[in-house]
């Protein structure tokens, strides 16, 4: 009876002395999208889910790339009407008339018709365009003009051409994250092109999710002044330092486009970051803010205090100035 009470003890001590397994990080990056995506979460155990991730981004592009000849919406815009959108497509669309009715449609996913037509790039100098062509080209300008009706897109323009690029990158994100939460994970980060969405934090440094708000670089080189701690939100950027285009006196104009005027516009703006709670929310808003403009977008935003926004802009002497709007955090 002692010997069994001997070796009942020290099977117990055997058993709580056994180590708990410790979080390690699981990482893993490559492309997608036509730019790079990294991934980390925290686990007990390392965990692969490259194959997961390979299939989200072909179902996505399958749905929304206009770079696939086949896809959903590259034959929407050919005028195939017997096309079956899939939710995915639904949720950005929804999205997209949301946000285009909010912002009076400063944010417009038909307007990419003008912006191929004035040819925006990172160099070069900017060509007029002939009036009559823009004016040509506005007619098929409006997501008004499209209509989701069950799992089918009608169009009361045929010669409108949708692309999502706007807003893509901040969905797959959203999809990415979501994958995540479904499998249990409850600290991860998520970011594609720049795009950016955390929960929880780092728990092996016992440090929040650092991320960096890009410099406005025109030379293309990558630098962060601004660095802040993200928690159960998401990030997006617009910013007008890399596509732009100058006329003959030296004026920088934006890849936006004005979708009531079919023009490029001269803007101060160089770049506008937003926090909010899905990154799908947070690219579609930088963009229409990149569109309005800074004195337009600091009025828009006095009605959506959800929208935590960072502007870089340019005085009248060149000089580089900052914003913060809606308590988007110092550091």
């Amino acid at each position: 009876m002692f010997k069994k009470f001997i070796l009942i003890v020290l099977v117990g001590f055997l058993v709580s002395c056994k180590k708990e397994p410790e979080p390690q990080l699981n990482f893993t990056n490559g492309e997608a999208f036509g730019t790079t995506f990294s991934i980390q979460f925290i686990d007990e155990k390392e965990v692969d889910f490259s194959k997961s991730y390979d299939s989200l981004v072909t179902v996505i592009n399958r749905s929304m790339s206009t770079y696939i000849k086949d896809s959903d919406i590259s034959k929407i815009n050919q005028g195939d009407t017997t096309v079956v959108i899939d939710d995915h497509f639904k949720n950005v669309m929804t999205t997209s008339k949301k946000t285009y009715k909010e912002t009076k449609g400063a944010f417009d996913p038909t307007i990419g018709v003008l912006v191929n037509a004035w040819d925006f790039g990172p160099e070069g100098k900017i060509m007029a365009l002939d009036s009559l062509k823009i004016d040509s080209l506005l007619l098929s300008v409006g997501l008004d003009k499209i209509i989701l009706k069950g799992d089918k897109i009608v169009k009361s323009n045929p010669n409108t051409f949708i692309d999502f690029n706007a807003l893509a990158k901040g969905y797959a994100v959203d999809v990415f994250a979501e994958f995540l939460e479904h499998n249990g994970f409850e600290n991860y980060l998520v970011e594609i092109g720049g795009e950016i969405r955390g929960k929880g934090s780092n728990i092996i440094k016992q440090k929040p999710w650092r991320i960096g708000v890009e410099d406005p670089n025109f030379d293309e080189e990558q630098s962060y002044s601004k660095v802040i701690s993200l928690t159960n939100e998401a990030m997006a950027t617009s910013g007008s330092y890399r596509k732009y285009k100058i006329d003959e006196k030296g004026n920088r104009y934006a890849h936006i486009i004005d979708t009531q005027t079919g023009y490029p516009h001269k803007s101060n703006l160089l770049s506008v970051s937003v926090l909010t709670d899905t990154c799908i929310e947070a690219d579609a808003y930088a963009t229409a803010l990149m569109s309005m403009g800074l004195e337009k977008s600091k009025q828009f935003l006095k009605t959506h205090p959800e929208l935590k926004v960072f502007f870089i802009y340019e005085n009248q002497n060149k000089e580089l100035k900052t914003l913060s709007v809606n308590q988007f955090p110092d550091f």
